[in-house]
């Protein structure tokens, strides 16, 4: 299986080619076709991950249907059938990698949920005692739960890294009443699909979510649980203390981890063995939260 590492629509603007996904410009409406593309510390890597696109579509597609009487959100359908005219002779391309989505006005914060204490959010505790200003307490451990899951937002950054937020400067960005309801709504989605996936057998360690607004509403955007958006790991291998095994670009960044390589552009290789274990870790993602 070849990976797809870009698509070109020549009579379909195209509004932006993202770290994994394509974006074309429909009026009132977008066409988001996710390649086989994988990024890890906010670079593209040169190798793609074959079937990778097709995977996380199927995930979202899930996922906005499931929670959808949680939050609204951009989803009009992921069937080519059902897509403008224009888009049907593309099928071979779009066909199973693509969404027909609603066009919103995106709120510029990245909303990070958290329920388990690792990544990011392990190295600040271990040197503040905090994640984002949130005081935690004493003598947790490396993936530890947390209590109660917290709110942890970022900056959401167009180029580099996107940085950490205090609550405070997520008021001062977007306003109180817009941060509380991002807040309220990104625990809640959390909460839901937290209970959902233990009981498949898989923790989401933390997830990050992206909202947009249409008609004076806001609803959620881009995508939702997956592997690229997401920690996921196996409830039968769990326990605090150490790193987990996950279903998720982890892996990816493990191994970058153990190159000489200072993450920065361009971006090395991964082996063809590399890449066939991160699919299967993506697609045993799919089938774990997927099947009912």
């Amino acid at each position: 299986m070849e990976s797809i590492l870009e698509t070109n629509l020549p009579d379909i603007p195209a509004l932006k080619h993202g770290k994994v996904r394509d974006l074309y410009d429909l009026g009132d409406k977008l066409l988001i076709v996710a390649t086989d593309r994988i990024s890890a510390f906010d670079c593209i890597l040169p190798t793609g991950i074959p079937g990778k696109g097709e995977i996380l579509t199927k995930i979202c597609e899930f996922w906005f249907n499931l929670t959808n009487s949680v939050a609204s959100n951009h989803l009009i359908t992921t069937k080519v059938s059902e897509f403008p005219t224009e888009l049907r002779k593309y099928s071979d391309i779009l066909d199973g990698h693509s969404m027909l989505v609603k066009k919103t006005k995106v709120i510029p914060v990245e909303c990070v949920a958290r329920g388990w204490l690792t990544g990011s959010g392990w190295k600040e505790y271990k040197a503040k005692g905090s994640v984002c200003g949130i005081k935690l307490p004493l003598g947790l451990l490396e993936s530890s739960k947390l209590s109660e899951p917290i709110f942890t937002p970022t900056t959401k950054a167009h180029e580099g890294h996107d940085m950490p937020l205090t609550y405070a400067e997520v008021e001062k960005i977007v306003g109180k009443e817009t941060a509380q309801f991002l807040k309220s709504k990104t625990l809640e989605l959390y909460k839901f699909a937290s209970e959902y996936a233990l009981k498949k057998g898989v923790i989401i360690a933390d997830t990050k979510f992206e909202f947009g607004q249409i008609d004076n509403e806001i609803i959620l955007i881009d995508e939702i649980f997956t592997p690229d958006s997401s920690r996921f790991w196996a409830v039968s291998d769990y326990e605090p203390g150490r790193p987990q095994k996950s279903f998720d670009k982890q892996f990816v960044r493990d191994y970058l981890e153990s190159l000489d390589w200072d993450k920065t552009p361009p971006a090395p290789e991964l082996p063809p063995e590399i890449a066939q274990k991160t699919r299967e870790k993506y697609l045993e993602a799919q089938q774990m939260l997927t099947r009912w």
